[in-house]
This record gives structure tokens, C-alpha cells and sequence, in this order.
């Protein structure tokens, strides 16, 4: 988080306009009998974009879906064929007995799941708050049995997506999960870190919002718009910046991880405080731990009674997922 960002902006480029048609998915493939792969075209991004589905072995009734939403590279590591989800945590197994459409979309990298004012050379056309408010919904519900009830959950850049998402779609979820997310997007420190995030993926950050501090960013910024989640249930957890030596080597990351963490946490703080001056009730995790796997593996199991309560499922004790 301490590291400096500097970007001057792109010539100018009008986005790229969402057309009338709606979006639709093109294919639908069965990893599993509980594991669906759709590629759903998104007229927002005139791209086909890749989302996996978990769904639960009873599906005889409407159910609620859960919205996860990738780190930085969403998706680039298995490149494009897999949400870090599946691939670093137990969510397969985790979900599979729960009453729930689980909803990875694949891609994404350091778009911040968010529409950018501009298409980028490199990272192209992002409208991501498009597709994943508007345009991937209804087709959800229509094609898994969802009944409209939805919460977001989100991992590092993710999770300042997902919180972003909430805060620019008041009642669209009722849940929303963040860990180890910089939900203070108006600190100098915490907006420079989200620059550098983009510029390391070789993005120009500012045909995102637009110069950090602007009014876009502000309309975007989880803190400065925490009154709009009243109503919702908020889970956030973030590490102290110190490794957990209980989790062995999963606990363990790269040598900025501890920065990043630290950086997140002095986010968080910024965001509590705001949350406390709108009055707005939020459960926070305080924990030990890097900015890696290990430890969201674990989030996914600790953050699954506000879950529950946000998706209307029946009560769990929360000291069985601790």
C-alpha cells in the first residue's frame, strides 16, 4: 500500500455504449452435476465473459445466490479458466450442501468489477458494475431458480467491488462480504495503492474514475457512502499484517503481502469510522494474518453466518464456522 503511483490520463475515448439487445448466455456446460459453466454474452462489454455456478443438490425450491468476486487477477493466473475461488479455497465443497446459487464470474483483471469512464489499451472495455448489477441477474434467476434475494462477497480487489457495488445499488444485496478490501477510496494513501494495483497490470488508472479524488471516485467510494447500507448486512475481516503461524504454509505470502495487509487494515479503519458516524451497523474481524489465500480461505467459513442472515436461510450458530 505504500507504494507510489503515477499516471497521467489517456486521451480521451468515448466508452463504449451499452446496446439495446439484452444480455443472453450463449453456452451453458455441466463441470459437475453441481457445477455449471456459462459463457454469457454481455452487451455492455459486446464480450463473452465466463461464469461459474454452484448450485446446491436439492433443487426443488427458489433459492437466493451469493456473488464472489475475484482478486486482482480475477482469473489470469489459470488463465481465464477458473476463479481463484475454486482453485484456492474449499467453496466447492463448503456450498455444496447449502441452499444457495453461488455466482464466480472469470475475468475481470484490476478492473475493480466497476465501469471504467474509458476503453483501456490494455485492460479494454470494462463496464463490470453493468454486467454484474444490471445485465447477469436476471439471467441467474431465470435459469437457476433464484428468487431475487442476493448478497456480494469480495477478496482484496474484490472486495472493494463488491462494497462499491452495494453502495451504488442500494437493496440489490443484502449481504455484502469484505476482506482485506481498501473501502476508503478518498484517503490519499489508499486511492495512490488502487492506482498502483492497476498500473501493475500495465492499466492506465485514471480511465477508470478519472483523476484520484474526483467526483467519480467520491460516487464510488465505500466510506463516503456507507449511509446507503443502513439495511444491509456487512461482514469485513482483515489481517494485522503479521503472518499466523497456526496456518502454516498457507498462511504465508508473498513479501509485499504484509504491506498490502497493513495498507488494508488502515483502510478498514477509515471505513469504520465512517460507518460509525452514519450508524451503520457493521460485524467486523480483526485478525492476524498476510494479505494471501490462507486466510480468506477461512473468512469464506467465518463470514458465513452474516451470510446466512442477510440471505433470509435459516440460523446457524456462529461458533460452528470459527
Amino acid at each position: 500500500m505504500g507504494v507510489t503511483a503515477t499516471s497521467s490520463a489517456a486521451p480521451e475515448k468515448p466508452s463504449v455504449a451499452a446496446p439495446s439487445a439484452p444480455a443472453k448466455i450463449i453456452r451453458t456446460a455441466m463441470v459437475s452435476a453441481q457445477h455449471a459453466r456459462l459463457t454469457v454474452y454481455s452487451p455492455a462489454m459486446r464480450k463473452n465473459v465466463v461464469v461459474d455456478v454452484l448450485v446446491p443438490r436439492d433443487r426443488t425450491t427458489p433459492r437466493p445466490s451469493l456473488y464472489m468476486l475475484d482478486g486482482i487477477d480475477a482469473g489470469f493466473q489459470s488463465g481465464y479458466r477458473d476463479s481463484a475461488w475454486t482453485t484456492q479455497t474449499d467453496i466447492v465443497d463448503f456450498m455444496a450442501d447449502k441452499n444457495v446459487n453461488v455466482v464466480l464470474p472469470i475475468g475481470g483483471t484490476a478492473s475493480y468489477y466497476t465501469d471504467w469512464q474509458r476503453t483501456d489499451p490494455v485492460l479494454g472495455v470494462n463496464k463490470w458494475d453493468t454486467f454484474l448489477a444490471r445485465e447477469l441477474p436476471p439471467l441467474i434467476d431465470k435459469t437457476f431458480e433464484g428468487n431475487g434475494v442476493n448478497a456480494v462477497e469480495g477478496v482484496s480487489m474484490g472486495a472493494s467491488g463488491a462494497m462499491s457495488l452495494a453502495v451504488r445499488h442500494p437493496g440489490l444485496y443484502r449481504g455484502v462480504v469484505a476482506l482485506s478490501g481498501c473501502l476508503d477510496q478518498l484517503d490519499p494513501a489508499a486511492a495512490q495503492a488502487t492506482q498502483a494495483s492497476i498500473l501493475t497490470r500495465f492499466g492506465n488508472p485514471d480511465n477508470m474514475w478519472g483523476p484520484a479524488g474526483s467526483a467519480a471516485w467520491r460516487r464510488h467510494d465505500p466510506a463516503s457512502n456507507i449511509s446507503a447500507l443502513k439495511d444491509t448486512e456487512i461482514y469485513v475481516a482483515v489481517g494485522n499484517g503479521k503472518a499466523d503461524p497456526r496456518l502454516g504454509r498457507v498462511g504465508q505470502a508473498s513479501a509485499i503481502g504484509g504491506v498490502l495487509e497493513t495498507g488494508a487494515l488502515m483502510c478498514t479503519k477509515g471505513f469504520a469510522a465512517a460507518a460509525r458516524k452514519a450508524g451503520v451497523d457493521v460485524t467486523y474481524d480483526y485478525r492476524s494474518g498476510l494479505h494471501a489465500w490462507g486466510y480468506w480461505a477461512q473468512d469464506l467459513h467465518r463470514s458465513w453466518p452474516t451470510v446466512v442472515t442477510a440471505l433470509g436461510l435459516p440460523p446457524v450458530d456462529p461458533a460452528d464456522y470459527r
